[in-house]
């Protein structure tokens, strides 16, 4: 066996993981004190409370594409842009991998931000005021839990995160007790129903943009840990109610949330509206928990990007890989929170572009596996030959034909797309489009190239 192979793929030896851990992994991910601001924003689009309730829970599943595409890992043993070589190439996966780079650069910064805007409001609650010093205090202080998290072991830090997520669950439902009896309920099922096509689909793209696809590029990571004699169906709904689950809890507070608290989307700092609706006690010790969950998953974050970077070959060096990270939870958050001063609306722009990158490469990914080796499996050479598998261009021309058109439905802060019109004007609605097109091409591809090699 090469050393590539011994290094691509993970002996049995560290593939002893149970379906479980995979869901209560991806719930402590979900249990987020962000996805409080995803209900309220559900909220702005317009919709009844009864469709807001069915955007919620049709997008959280929207996490049933990264179930599916966990199976690939669990079936090989190997992670998400390795795998991915298959349907791109080598060279032609430096595409995908960047653009997931991109992502879990984009992501690790907005929850650098949300746990920066957390340590603030947490300040405010105890008394003190919002000003760019309080602000770059608070910033500083959840860069500095991010970089001495490396110190401690992976298992520590899951063990941690896993203590802040029960605490912050169990919060989130003493939350949704208070607000509940407060809630005119009345008032909140008379809201008008927003129209189908221009409020609900764009509102469902931007929940599926912002949840399900958005961790596409993690599936693998996690799950080529699985002993291989779990089933897929135990693998794949762990994953899948692991991430919808917490959310279509998080989401629909939020939702109520916004009802007590009506500019909490809006505001500069929407962490720190939500004790408006709630006592200060309970507010400090469910912001200090928000904080200790949000640390190690920003870790976790840290590793997935690391693994990209390796598995790409685009960095390889451990020094230059910590550096590159250190860049990316100052830099950018200290942008967005202090040029830019629009988190909300840094996270939707974030969302628009990501949304696209990511859709039209895990389109991809999932016709390839579900088409090519849900029944024949890997072929284990793909993953590891570069000269038999430089470029597939199946995939690299999907992925860019609806990356493209994608783009063409997309008004953006870079650029503004001809047919950002009607229903595509200013939401994620394209997302899902991009989506449809990159793995609809790829399928038809595929499909005339077998048909081909059978005459």
């Amino acid at each position: 066996m090469s050393t590539e192979k011994e290094q691509t793929f993970l002996p049995l030896s560290e593939r002893t993981d149970k379906p479980r851990s995979l869901f209560f992994l991806y719930c402590a991910a979900n249990i987020g004190i962000l996805g409080l601001v995803y209900g309220a924003i559900i909220i702005g689009y317009k919709l009844s409370f009864i469709q807001a309730i069915l955007v919620t829970v049709i997008g959280s599943f929207s996490f049933g594409l990264v179930g599916l595409m966990s199976l690939a890992g669990h079936d090989t043993g190997t992670v998400t842009f390795v795998l991915s070589r298959a349907s791109f190439g080598f060279k032609g996966n430096l595409i995908p991998a960047v653009a997931a780079l991109i992502s879990h650069a984009g992501w690790l910064s907005i929850n650098v931000c949300t746990g920066a805007l957390t340590v603030l409001a947490l300040f405010v609650t105890c008394g003190m005021t919002t000003s760019p010093l309080t602000m770059g205090i608070a910033l500083a202080i959840f860069v500095a839990l991010i970089l001495v998290s490396v110190l401690f072991s992976h298992k520590m830090l899951i063990r941690m995160q896993t203590i802040c997520t029960y605490l912050f669950g169990f919060l989130t439902l003493v939350i949704l007790f208070i607000i509940i009896p407060k809630t005119d309920w009345q008032v909140l099922f008379a809201m008008p129903s927003g129209d189908w096509l221009g409020n609900f689909l764009p509102a469902l793209a931007f929940v599926a943009a912002g949840t399900g696809i958005g961790w596409t590029s993690y599936a693998a990571d996690y799950s080529c840990h699985q002993d291989p004699k779990n089933t897929r169906s135990q693998v794949g709904w762990a994953v899948t109610l692991g991430g919808a689950i917490p959310l279509i809890l998080m989401l629909s507070v939020g939702i109520l949330l916004s009802t007590q608290v009506p500019d909490l989307a809006q505001s500069a700092n929407p962490i720190e509206v939500i004790k408006g609706a709630l006592p200060t006690n309970l507010a400090i010790i469910y912001y200090i928990t928000a904080i200790g969950g949000l640390t190690p998953q920003c870790f976790l974050g840290l590793k997935s990007s690391k693994l990209v970077l390796k598995a790409a070959h685009l960095i390889w060096d451990d020094k230059w890989i910590l550096l590159f990270q250190t860049i990316i939870v100052t830099v950018i958050p200290a942008y967005i929170l202090f040029v830019a001063q629009d988190f909300q609306g840094t996270l939707e722009g974030f969302l628009g572009i990501i949304g696209k990158l990511l859709a039209a490469w895990s389109s991809v990914f999932l016709v390839d596996y579900l088409m090519l080796r849900w029944k024949n499996g890997y072929d284990k050479t793909l993953l590891t030959d570069p000269l038999k598998n430089r470029i597939n261009y199946h995939g690299v021309i999907s992925w860019i034909v609806g990356f493209v058109i994608g783009m063409l439905f997309s008004k953006t802060f870079i650029f503004s797309g001809p047919f950002a019109t009607g229903i595509f004007a200013g939401n994620s609605l394209n997302v899902l489009l991009t989506l449809v097109v990159s793995g609809g091409l790829y399928f038809i591809l595929t499909l005339c190239d077998s048909k081909r090699s059978t005459l």
